[in-house]
């Protein structure tokens, strides 16, 4: 039976060693349902997806769990690790809360940044409607900046206009401003490569394109499986280095240095 045969594949796949490096990494669940004894369950399918020093991209880890948290997070990060991987050079997240902790625990020297369309998206939930349009307006003179002073000014002046008003989204900036604004330290190749996890969603449309058919799963392996085939297809697209990686490698040397070989 074809699909018996995949069940191996599938495990041998998720514990296939990794590069000792990867440049560039995203992270994020995507949610299904399962029948567990009976019972519908929700499930996290957490996925890594990463570029490697070549420039290529690499689906470096899937994993199920029941539910989204930083501590499955954690032993996601922990089974990376064990399977080789001893650095990541910049890691893209969503919001969700011991996030950061969790991956600067295993990979201490990483630089965090949290996707800004999240955080935009977080705190449109909290203005008003008839405020949404000018605060937006104001907003985007921030994330927008062309380096990191200028977004800090704007910040205060968002604060000034809009703090007394909206003080939980101001303190949610601030609060997070560190991993928000850690792409501006960079030029615009790698400033688009990071601002947001658009690239891990961009694949999780795929998946879903594969999975869509299915309201509910038998069971996790099956959900594994449709999952794995959807991934070994989509992933012979990716053969090509990232355009302009010449560039962007070059980048990433001078600011992370020996971290960063150069292959020539």
């Amino acid at each position: 039976e074809i699909i018996e045969r995949i069940v191996p594949k599938v495990k041998e796949w998720q514990s296939r060693p990794l590069d000792s490096m990867y440049t560039i990494v995203w992270l994020d669940a995507m949610h299904y349902k399962v029948k567990d004894g009976g019972r519908t369950e929700s499930r996290a399918v957490y996925n890594v997806l990463a570029i490697n020093k070549d420039g290529r991209k690499e689906l470096i880890g899937m994993y199920v769990s029941e539910n989204e948290g930083a501590n499955f997070w954690l032993s996601v990060l922990t089974d990376l690790k064990a399977r080789g991987l001893n650095d990541i050079l910049i890691a893209c997240i969503d919001n969700l809360t011991g996030f950061s902790q969790a991956i600067s625990t295993i990979f201490p020297q990483v630089i965090i940044q949290s996707c800004i369309v999240h955080q935009i998206r977080n705190s449109l939930k909290y203005i008003a409607s008839k405020n949404q349009k000018e605060f937006m307006a104001d907003l985007k003179t921030v994330y927008q900046a062309p380096n990191l002073d200028l977004a800090e000014l704007h910040l205060d002046k968002l604060q000034e206009k809009w703090g007394q008003k909206y003080s939980v989204v101001l303190e949610s900036w601030r609060r997070n401003w560190d991993k928000l604004s850690a792409y501006f330290g960079y030029d615009e190749h790698i400033r688009r490569l990071i601002y947001t996890t658009n690239p891990i969603e961009g694949f999780h449309r795929q998946v879903r394109k594969v999975t869509k058919t299915k309201g509910v799963f038998p069971n996790d392996m099956a959900l594994m499986k449709l999952i794995y085939l959807a991934v070994i297809n989509i992933s012979k697209k990716w053969t090509q280095p990232l355009q302009n990686w010449a560039l962007t490698a070059g980048q990433l040397r001078i600011k992370f240095g020996e971290r960063m070989p150069l292959t020539l």
